[in-house]
């Protein structure tokens, strides 16, 4: 009799341990979508690395996995962690305009650095200060900020002036960077970046702008690419933002959520800005032997295009201010900012 007794004591303790909040057998099991191609090194690199760091912060109280392909499009990242289809995936911004304003502060010709870590840090950084909850339906693990786009020409012709660009046909990025174009007197082809190759590959265009080198090399554009005019400063570069299913976060306790803080914010945003930005230099080594010349833009072209970023980052500042933020603070923090932390 007293035997059954210390086993059903044994039993309801280890039932009592189990189902107690907090206890060291609770685990969380996330699993992180990534829209880039499988080899890409956010999928390979950047996630993974977060990945291990929160289970070993967490003791194994919080652990997770990628799928191996994406279970979504690139414009479904955010929709896919609010429906809980994935518990955390990473969204481009520029694809969420509508819901978010606050970091496309970043996304505005001419305000960022050729150093995408520093970018990063000041893209968080203005987060916190300036637009902290403007994501109310997930959690914001992070933001971060990538290699800027620049200009190349497909032909023998660098492109060094306003005549040689408006007789240019033009891909580039939807956004500022098509809008410039256009009203520089360029034909524009806009597509998404991941579209790019079949327009460019296809000889639809004679330009491209507002490919990294990374992009370069993931949308397999260096056969196609025959110069480079760099601007003295960056003209555009993108954001993401990567977050958490809400109810999800809250099932991690206090303590590991702060772990998990601890390797996100800047510090996984600087590492994902500083890989886009080995990897581009990585590319641009290549390009004597591939027969690409650089050129540095002359500066009355380049004149032409700071004169249309005014009305554009003026046009964000309205914006922001109209969605309730400090348009003009957050403009003016994130811009010295990025000159204070760029190396």
């Amino acid at each position: 009799m007293g035997r059954k007794f210390m086993l059903r004591s044994i039993v309801s303790a280890a039932l009592l341990a189990f189902f107690m909040p907090g206890s060291a057998t609770a685990e969380t099991r996330l699993v992180v979508n990534c829209f880039w191609p499988p080899q890409h090194f956010i999928c390979t690199e950047i996630l993974p690395n977060w990945l291990e760091e929160v289970e070993t912060l967490t003791e194994g109280r919080v652990s997770g996995n990628i799928p191996p392909r994406s279970v979504a499009p690139p414009p479904e990242q955010l929709a896919s962690v609010e429906t809980g289809i994935v518990d955390a995936a990473i969204q481009f911004n520029g694809l969420i305009g509508n819901r978010v304003t606050g970091p496309l502060v970043a996304m505005q010709p001419f305000v960022g650095s050729f150093d995408a870590p520093a970018m990063s840090r000041a893209l968080w950084e203005t987060n916190q200060k300036y637009f902290p909850d403007e994501f109310d339906s997930v959690h914001l693990l992070s933001q971060w900020v990538i290699t800027p786009g620049e200009l190349f020409s497909m032909t023998d012709e660098p492109i060094n002036s306003i005549d040689e660009f408006s007789s240019r046909k033009v891909w580039a990025l939807p956004g500022p960077l098509a809008a410039m174009s256009g009203e520089l007197g360029a034909g524009v082809v806009s597509t998404p970046a991941v579209e790019s190759n079949e327009v460019i590959s296809r000889g639809v265009v004679d330009a491209h702008l507002g490919m990294s080198g990374d992009a370069l090399r993931s949308f397999q554009l260096i056969p196609y690419t025959k110069s480079l005019t760099r601007f003295s400063k960056p003209m555009y570069s993108t954001s993401f933002s990567f977050f958490i299913n809400q109810d999800k976060w809250d099932e991690i306790s206090p303590e590991d959520q702060e772990a998990i803080m601890s390797v996100s914010g800047d510090v996984i945003g600087a590492a994902a800005g500083g890989k886009w930005d080995s990897v581009a230099e990585e590319v641009f080594a290549t390009f004597d032997e591939e027969g690409i010349a650089v050129l540095e833009a002359d500066p009355a072209f380049e004149q032409a295009f700071f004169d249309l970023a005014d009305p554009m980052i003026a046009a964000w500042i309205e914006k922001a201010n109209a969605a309730g933020l400090d348009g003009e603070g957050a403009m003016q923090f994130y811009r010295d900012r990025v000159t204070e932390l760029s190396q």
